[in-house]
């Protein structure tokens, strides 16, 4: 078999690969484009017959069709927990992975083992228990609540990527800047940082994309359109005897574009970023 044919093949089962992976969120935002009946209809109608904007004017409230669902609200919801979240998460992930890459102190490798240690833990488990303290707490159904287990749930994941990015750059170019009359601060920032912003950025995206997600433990902790995120808000379109698949997807949709449209604009340093903390420097 030739290399040319092999690469054919390669090619061909990558593509029904990656068509099977993807086959359930396109058929939810394709749906997310055709009426209600034409989802329900039986036998299935699997060739889109007539795609519309009706199922987003009506979540929007726009038009004769309208569904009492506050979506704009979850939109600001979802937008203020994962980008606070993320970048509290990033700002004590630098600083942690940085701290675990440079220096050497007591209880180093304990510390960072029970971070990866409480990373193994699944959100779901911790659901009950964070719910009971943060009822006492006062923070049920509240924005500061849940940026706050975001927080907590995305820190060990940022410190142990950032670390192995840290871990890449040679000490010695922040030791040659402090030569030349840099303080420690400016050597990190305008050596160390610079050099690292790909792989801060890959941990930033990741945090964000966990955050902007993330179902169950939303769903425990908010009650009310001060707090829900969008993910919670698909719910919404369930009622006693029927669900509203139409609106769901197309609320779907809202959720998966501002995800698309971040991956896309970092993912240069995305790229480089996964890239540079696989290869040893």
């Amino acid at each position: 078999m030739s290399t040319q044919t092999k690469a054919i093949i390669s090619w061909i089962v990558t593509f029904i690969v990656m068509l099977i992976i993807t086959m359930p969120g396109l058929w939810v935002i394709l749906s997310g484009f055709r009426p209600l009946q034409e989802i329900l209809a039986k036998p299935a109608i699997w060739i889109p017959q007539r795609l519309t904007l009706d199922n987003f004017y009506a979540i929007f409230g726009i038009g004769e069709t309208q569904i009492a669902i506050p979506v704009l609200a979850y939109f600001r919801n979802s937008i203020i927990i994962a980008t606070t979240s993320t970048a509290i998460a990033i700002i004590v992930g630098i600083s942690g992975g940085y701290a675990f890459a440079r220096y050497r102190f007591k209880f180093k490798d304990t510390l960072f083992l029970g971070l990866m240690l409480s990373r193994t833990v699944p959100g779901i488990a911790l659901s009950l228990p964070v719910f009971i303290v943060w009822a006492r707490l006062g923070w049920i159904d509240t924005q500061f609540g849940l940026i706050l287990v975001y927080v907590a749930l995305n820190v060990p994941f940022t410190i142990w990527l950032i670390d192995g990015f840290f871990r890449q750059i040679p000490k010695e170019l922040a030791e040659a800047a402090e030569v030349d009359g840099c303080t420690r601060w400016q050597a990190f920032w305008k050596i160390e940082f610079p050099l690292a912003k790909s792989g801060i950025a890959s941990a930033g995206i990741f945090a964000f994309l966990t955050s902007w997600n993330e179902f169950a433990l939303a769903s425990n902790l908010t009650r009310s359109t001060n707090s829900k995120t969008l993910p919670v808000g698909l719910t919404d379109f369930i009622a006693q005897f029927t669900t509203d698949w139409a609106g769901m997807c197309a609320m779907a949709f809202i959720i998966i574009v501002p995800a698309l449209i971040l991956t896309f604009l970092v993912q240069k340093h995305l790229i480089a970023g996964l890239t540079f903390g696989g290869v040893k420097g």
